[in-house]
């Protein structure tokens, strides 16, 4: 039967066209831009992607992988005055169940992550005024809240220890005008953690006073016009509104404050002398760590403390993200 030359020409093209789909051209072989050539281009990405991630990595294995199993294994080991280390098995460990010291260093510790926390609401409040419209000169205040986070620790607890000072300070000087007696501060046990407490909150307002700035910026100013069109007032705008879409923002600021605050050890470096009598009732876990391993040479037991240390961080940060399924709304 003929075939016209016009049809022939369709099932031709046809033809090449389903060969070109399973990678083959119109002469069998396979086409380099659809078949096994086309891997190369995916694997070179690949492999450049490797490359740009290959520093970052490095630098974590080395400087976070490496010093932890370091700490792991220094855990079970004792050093001698003179170097070299000797293996203990769990007897660090057991030191640090037993000893009266570390429980006190402990509840200190958790004590700071709570007043720690104690920032955000402070921080979110100002946040709030400071994104009222009309407001003048908020670069200025931003600024001003920020500076002390960017205050070396140092420099901070040297200046607040001269703020609390029992005999010229000017807490002191400022509660006098009000008929208040003033304390030595830093020296009283019942006010000492509480006075660091108070300085680790003033330095560290300006951080998550940014951070909160920028989410409430984020929220859509629609739907404050609608709530306002309705009747609602600033105040129930800001907890049916703000606060609700602010909370992933609030949820980064509260792990990234928990974390801090177990970490705690400069302020208390600083402000608390060695023949302070309020020294163990401001101790928190790093600085118990840094008085075992440099003042008393106990390496392994303060690496014990140290893992254990870090396995409560992870613990609480995990806690952290279980929990914000409940509470955290992403828009």
């Amino acid at each position: 039967m003929a075939v016209f030359p016009s049809t022939a020409g369709a099932r031709k093209a046809e033809r090449r066209f389903r060969e070109r789909g399973r990678g083959r051209g119109g002469d069998g072989t396979r086409s380099p831009a659809t078949g096994a050539g086309a891997k190369g281009p995916g694997r070179r990405s690949q492999r450049a992607a490797y490359l740009f991630i290959a520093p970052l990595a490095l630098g974590f294995v080395v400087f976070y992988i490496w010093p932890l199993l370091e700490t792991f294994w220094f855990s079970f080991t004792s050093f001698g005055a003179f170097g070299g280390n000797s293996w203990v098995d769990g007897e660090n460990y057991e030191r640090v169940v037993r000893d009266v010291t570390v429980g006190k260093a402990l509840g200190n510790t958790l004590l700071y992550m709570v007043m720690g926390l104690m920032t955000l609401p402070v921080a979110i409040v100002l946040a709030e005024l400071m994104n009222r419209r009309g407001l003048r000169g908020v670069p200025v205040y931003r600024a001003l809240y920020f500076m002390p986070f960017v205050t070396l620790p140092a420099a901070v607890g040297l200046v607040w220890n001269w703020l609390y000072n029992g005999d010229f300070g000017m807490v002191n000087e400022a509660l006098s005008w009000i008929g208040v007696d003033g304390r030595y501060w830093v020296s009283d046990p019942s006010t000492a953690v509480y006075a660091i407490g108070a300085v680790m909150i003033w330095s560290h307002i300006g951080y998550y006073l940014i951070i909160f700035t920028a989410g409430i910026k984020a929220v859509p100013r629609e739907c404050h016009e609608a709530a306002e069109i309705d009747g609602a007032g600033p105040v129930r705008r800001f907890f049916r509104i703000t606060l609700p879409l602010l909370s992933p923002s609030i949820f980064f600021a509260s792990v990234i404050c928990v974390i801090n605050s177990l970490q705690q050890f400069d302020l208390i470096f600083v402000m608390m002398s060695p023949e302070n009598p309020a020294l163990g009732e401001t101790q928190s876990v790093v600085t118990l760590f840094f008085k075992w391993a440099f003042d008393e040479n106990a390496q392994g037991a303060a690496a014990a403390l140290a893992f254990l240390l870090m396995l409560l961080t992870a613990a609480l940060t995990y806690l952290q993200f279980r929990l914000q399924k409940r509470w955290v709304h992403y828009a």
